[in-house]
């Protein structure tokens, strides 16, 4: 007898790990893959795989995944998260790579009705009609809720549950029957949904419509400040002293303590403002996030870079 083959999307979340036991449960050989990006990472799917004894493949799609950021299609979710086209772009990456390594479907942890942009009745259909994988998405935990799959109709599964809604219980009660004890909480692992951070980039895109990975990570650095044109960023510990400095880029001004106890802070400028005007706001809010007021305080400007 042919034992089929799946992709699972994996999140590392407990949706995504039920989704793969059922696959297992359906004696489907299952391969969890999961995405990274400039705005998540693969740490979470990483630490459950391990938990899982499987090997996890990792596909980065930062490059195109900022390329939907900047101009989504299907629209943004309460914070700067377009997800249907994020979700989508996955579907179509792990495609390419079910139709060249022969994989049978793709698996997705998703529930319906869990969430209302990407997880709603129409969202998941246009998701499987724009993909080209349509009636190939299996979504085993609400499986019986949705139409037939191809995989159903053709015998390759039969074990599907009828979950919906934003409550877990019913997963929680299908961890327990798949003896799953340990599974991480749940929490947007996209800090695209961060309120906080999505203005900064909204922001962003308003002063640098071609911001780069760089601009990004700069924005969950510190304390984030903007002014007329320009991005101000004033570290809150060492760590962030540290990484401030490994971002800046020329033309940036970056100023440092030089015999008082204070914050690294970088102006990076996106319009016309002049280098003595962002030294000089600089110099501002150093001295603002600084509880010594002593005269004699010295603050050092890091040398310009050539590149």
């Amino acid at each position: 007898m042919k034992k089929y083959k799946c992709l699972v999307l994996m999140s590392g979340g407990l949706d995504s790990i039920l989704a793969f036991k059922i696959m297992e449960e359906n004696n489907v050989k299952a391969v969890p893959i999961c995405f990274k990006s400039f705005f998540f990472n693969s740490e979470q799917a990483e630490e459950t795989a391990k938990l899982l004894g499987v090997k996890l493949r990792i596909v980065d799609i930062s490059k195109e995944h900022l390329k939907i950021v900047k101009n989504p299609k299907n629209g943004r979710g309460k914070g700067f998260n377009p997800c249907i086209d994020c979700h989508l772009l996955m579907i179509k990456t792990a495609l390419k790579i079910m139709k060249k390594e022969k994989f049978d479907f793709i698996v997705t942890g998703e529930v319906l009705g869990q969430r209302p942009m990407s997880q709603n009745f129409s969202a998941l259909q246009k998701i499987d009609k724009a993909s080209g994988l349509l009636g190939l998405i299996v979504r085993p935990l609400s499986g019986k809720l949705l139409p037939v799959t191809i995989p159903e109709k053709k015998g390759m599964i039969n074990k599907l549950y009828s979950i919906s809604g934003r409550s877990r219980g019913e997963q929680i009660k299908l961890a327990k029957k798949f003896k799953i004890k340990k599974y991480p909480n749940p929490a947007g692992g996209c800090i695209l949904t961060d309120i906080k951070y999505s203005m900064n980039l909204k922001k962003l895109l308003e002063l640098k419509s071609n911001f780069s990975d760089n601009d990004t990570y700069l924005l969950k650095k510190g304390r984030i400040f903007w002014g007329k044109d320009v991005l101000i960023v004033v570290a809150r510990n060492e760590s962030e002293c540290n990484d401030i400095i490994k971002l800046r880029k020329r033309n940036d001004v970056v100023l440092e303590p030089n015999n008082f106890s204070g914050p690294t802070v970088l102006v990076r400028r996106y319009k016309k403002s002049s280098r003595e005007e962002m030294i000089n706001l600089g110099i501002e809010y150093l001295l603002n996030y600084t509880k010594d007021r002593r005269e004699d305080l010295i603050i050092k400007l890091l040398p310009f870079l050539k590149s």
